[in-house]
């Protein structure tokens, strides 16, 4: 199937947000680490936003609706990682059903019109934003950063100087079973001895 790496995108999409949710500490939710981010999102609005949000984009846009609320009963940091696995799996599982066709049909999007594989493309850019605004609340924070999409500075510092790639978890099982049993994230070997930039001279 054609679009089939859209829906292989959004399985990974979802694994990565959940890994960036395990990165925050259960006392970082409510937490604004800067004076200037009085206007933007804490890490447990930025939870409340990706739940609302991808409900609502596929009720709306593809058609997919879950039947459950969107949010978690009880606002914790676990709650918001278990709810989300569980409501996302099922949004995959659907998406993993939808032919051709379906795809390429045109949607409201907003106040426009779209195919729902063009919609797929924003959805996933929407997510990768927020993550990372939730990756920089985590900087301010003094917390340690595992891999996203590629090395980090504390998995080693830079792509050139070999770092490696080390994601918190390596699927969504782990990560739930892990944060059950209080954080068992893949351990981090630092920034090492090169420089954090590709021009440390300036």
């Amino acid at each position: 199937m054609v679009y089939s790496f859209l829906v292989e995108t959004y399985a990974s999409e979802r694994l990565k947000t959940l890994n960036v949710w395990s990165m925050f500490r259960d006392e970082d939710l409510d937490v604004r680490p800067h004076p200037r981010l009085d206007r933007d999102r804490t890490a447990h609005e930025h939870m409340v936003h990706q739940c609302q949000s991808e409900d609502r984009w596929f009720r709306t846009m593809f058609d997919i609706d879950l039947g459950s609320p969107p949010l978690p009963g009880t606002e914790t940091r676990l709650a918001f990682i278990q709810r989300y696995a569980d409501d996302s799996g099922r949004r995959l599982a659907r998406l993993r059903e939808k032919n051709e066709a379906w795809w390429a049909e045109d949607v409201a999007f907003f106040d426009t019109t779209h195919s729902r594989a063009w919609t797929m493309v924003r959805r996933v850019a929407h997510t990768a934003h927020h993550r990372g605004e939730q990756t920089t609340l985590l900087r301010l924070m003094g917390r340690q950063v595992h891999s996203v999409y590629g090395p980090s500075i504390d998995t080693g510092g830079l792509p050139i100087h070999d770092a490696l790639t080390i994601n918190a978890y390596p699927d969504i099982d782990s990560l739930i079973e892990g944060e059950l049993q209080g954080g068992r994230k893949a351990a981090l070997p630092g920034p090492g001895s090169h420089p954090s930039t590709e021009r440390p001279g300036r």
